[in-house]
């Protein structure tokens, strides 16, 4: 498990989410999960790449985050792709609809990690990048990594 900036243990990532999106807001969110779902977590099962979140009768709910079943889990196993509730406040929840309801806005989930013993998840207000802006992005990189090496070898 590596460390995050906060000191948060890392238990997964959705790598492509800042490749796919341009990530406006970031929330910390709780979400509510089973006891072999949180073991599993733990354990490094969890996939986030094609999952996404949608605020529904002032809930907020997120799809398609793959947890492996627990292998000692046996009956308490749940369904890897059921929907699990994000605990939010009120206020966040309204102001993620208000985001939502905009065109071209939706909600994606950029990790998990633990936080004093608590699975939470790092949920993005994201509008979507077209294929120049991927490009722009990776050409950003390619001469930020270029500037970076050669004030490195400058300084040797």
């Amino acid at each position: 498990m590596a460390k995050n900036k906060n000191g948060n243990n890392t238990l997964a990532q959705n790598r492509k989410a800042h490749h796919e999106y341009f990530i406006d807001e970031v929330y910390e969110t709780g979400i509510v999960l089973v006891g072999t779902e949180v073991k599993s977590i733990r354990a490094g099962k969890a996939n986030l790449k094609d999952s996404y979140a949608q605020v529904r009768n002032g809930e907020v709910f997120v799809y398609n985050m793959h947890i492996s079943p627990y292998e000692q889990g046996n009956i308490f196993n749940k369904d890897p792709l059921r929907e699990r509730k994000l605990l939010l406040h009120k206020d966040q929840i309204s102001t993620l609809l208000g985001y939502t309801s905009q065109k071209g806005y939706t909600l994606v989930p950029i990790s998990l990690y633990l936080k004093k013993g608590k699975v939470k998840m790092a949920l993005g207000v994201a509008r979507g990048k077209h294929n120049y802006d991927k490009r722009h992005t990776i050409a950003e990189k390619a001469a930020k990594r270029d500037i970076d090496r050669q004030m490195k070898e400058r300084y040797r």
